[in-house]
């Protein structure tokens, strides 16, 4: 036979889906694992559909996670997140999926990687491509994850049972400072040699933010409108590269251009009314700010969670172009509401000052729902 099978779970966390991967089932080396998991989700596709494959067509649902026995102390388990890349034969270590984290706990515990009592359990999550702990708090019944539940995120119909995930000392995921360049406003200059203000934040996942009007935008825009302008979209892949280097992320343009993806590129606006992908209208008393992210060269139809966390973040800290666009513009960490292509999404971000005049996050926390899909074995070309 010319394929063979390997053991996978399918499964939805928040706004995304993945094919789940125990790590004892793929090559010890995550540099190995490429061909596998574009084989399985159907990369490379020069059509962008990936027909033969788990994915589909959009970085939202072109992800895999692989879980293992944990190498920390303070964790239950360790947590691989690999974006698979739809048109090319190759994967991206270098971020985080905070929707599909929220998968991570229940299948731990479907799958008997961790035990915990009935109730109200919690599951130390360690992400290995951020070295950062995530505490996942979900019902359990019968030994069970419960999945039924009264909860209702923005982009998923229907309701489930809520998920908790506390993302803790978040700062610095990607750079190893929450400011990579210890700035709230740097002054980027692209390769055309135009300059733009943005501010780049890593919490989570890092992330360069700029005004919407500055790159011809209002902000409320839904994600067909972005890509129907190339303008736009090429203004936006140059304030990536651009911002990669400044950040540190990448020594060259060439190199940048080379990582797709991090740090994401987010524009940002004051709350305005907008009709969101369900054609339902919302006020702007609704939210505190609108936003708007370009996750591997696509305009997301929600928002990645990590970078709801890093917006939130980038919202307390004085100085920033988010915190520029608050509604109210306030310090407080209380809960930020953020205005998206899929609605509003609630999250909450802990930051404070130091004496020393640089900031530090100490905590941000989300609501999502999950649901194990289908599990069995997902089959690959032998070669592979």
């Amino acid at each position: 036979m010319d394929l063979r099978a390997i053991p996978a779970v399918f499964m939805r966390g928040g706004t995304s889906k993945a094919v789940m991967f125990h790590a004892r089932d793929l090559p010890a080396s995550p540099e190995d694992w490429a061909p596998i998991l574009t084989a399985a989700l159907g990369s490379p596709d020069p059509f962008g559909r990936q027909l033969d494959g788990m994915g589909g067509g959009v970085s939202s649902l072109s992800k895999a996670c692989v879980m293992g026995p944990p190498t920390l102390e303070d964790a239950d388990l360790d947590y691989t997140f690999a974006q698979v890349m739809i048109r090319e034969p190759r994967i991206e270590l270098r971020q985080n999926c905070g929707n599909m984290s929220s998968a991570v706990g229940p299948f731990a515990v479907e799958e008997g990687l961790v035990r915990v009592p009935d109730g109200d359990a919690m599951v130390r999550i360690h992400n290995t491509n951020t070295r950062k702990i995530i505490h996942a708090h979900f019902a359990v019944a019968g030994g069970m994850p419960s999945y039924a539940g009264d909860l209702s995120i923005p982009g998923v119909s229907g309701t489930g049972a809520p998920i908790r995930l506390d993302f803790l000392d978040p700062g610095g995921a990607s750079t190893g400072k929450l400011l990579p360049t210890g700035r709230p406003l740097d002054l980027l200059v692209l390769e055309d040699g135009t300059r733009i203000e943005a501010s780049l934040v890593d919490a989570a996942n890092a992330c360069a933010f700029v005004r919407a009007r500055d790159i011809g935008l209002e902000g409320t825009e839904l994600p067909e409108t972005i890509e129907a302008r190339p303008d736009v979209m090429a203004r936006l892949q140059a304030i990536r590269v651009a911002a990669s280097v400044a950040m540190g992320i990448a020594p060259d343009p060439d190199a940048a251009r080379a990582i797709s993806a991090i740090p994401f590129v987010g524009f940002v606006s004051p709350a305005a009314p907008f009709r969101d992908l369900s054609g339902e209208a919302i006020p702007a008393q609704s939210m505190d700010l609108a936003a708007r992210i370009i996750s591997n060269g696509q305009p997301h139809r929600a928002l990645p969670l990590t970078i709801s966390l890093c917006t939130a973040v980038a919202a307390r800290i004085g100085g920033t172009l988010v915190h520029e666009a608050l509604a109210s513009g306030g310090l407080g960490n209380g809960p930020l509401r953020l205005g998206m292509p899929s609605g509003i999404l609630t999250v909450g971000a802990e930051v404070e000052p130091k004496a020393d005049g640089t900031w530090h996050a100490r905590a941000g926390s989300f609501y999502r729902t999950a649901r194990r899909l289908f599990d069995g074995r997902v089959w690959v070309p032998a070669g592979v």
